[in-house]
């Protein structure tokens, strides 16, 4: 399936802590993240060159799309870098499981499409965070292991 919408614009990097995850304790208030160099990077092309890619393979439809669109998804993203695994880390929005009680978008009708929304947006960040990483970003990881880790041989 392949979507033909035009890209919304590129969202705004705010500096933050990002949220955590099990498997990133390591992301702290004293870590840089590079969010201005991302955007930049958003800017110059890699937001397009990865909607264009994700447009390619994503399961949404035009309509689906609109909603995501509309309540702001795509605005939402955050892209940050995370030294310790070297990689372009990202919080994908989605929409909340208590869509129902909140009359969060009159488009909504069942949980099927709220999924789809949620899970594309995921796929999305992910591309985005591909794209970043293997076209755009030319710096190493400043990570330095402790010097006090336990020896497996």
């Amino acid at each position: 399936m392949s979507l033909d919408v035009d890209p919304p614009e590129p969202p705004e990097l705010v500096e933050q802590v990002p949220d955590k995850y099990e498997d990133d304790d390591h992301l702290d208030e004293d870590s840089e993240y590079r969010r201005d160099d991302l955007e930049t990077f958003l800017r110059e092309g890699a937001w397009v060159e990865g909607f264009d890619h994700w447009c390619d393979h994503t399961d949404l439809d035009e309509e689906e799309y609109r909603i995501a669109v509309e309540l702001g998804m795509f605005a939402a993203f955050d892209f940050f870098w995370d030294d310790f695994a070297d990689r372009v880390g990202y919080n994908a929005p989605g929409i909340p499981e208590d869509w129902r009680e909140q009359e969060y978008h009159s488009d909504l009708d069942s949980w099927g499409t709220v999924s789809g929304i949620n899970a594309a947006m995921t796929e999305f960040g992910q591309i985005i965070s591909e794209v970043l990483k293997e076209e755009y970003i030319d710096w190493e990881a400043e990570y330095d292991a402790p010097d006090d880790l336990p020896d497996f041989d």
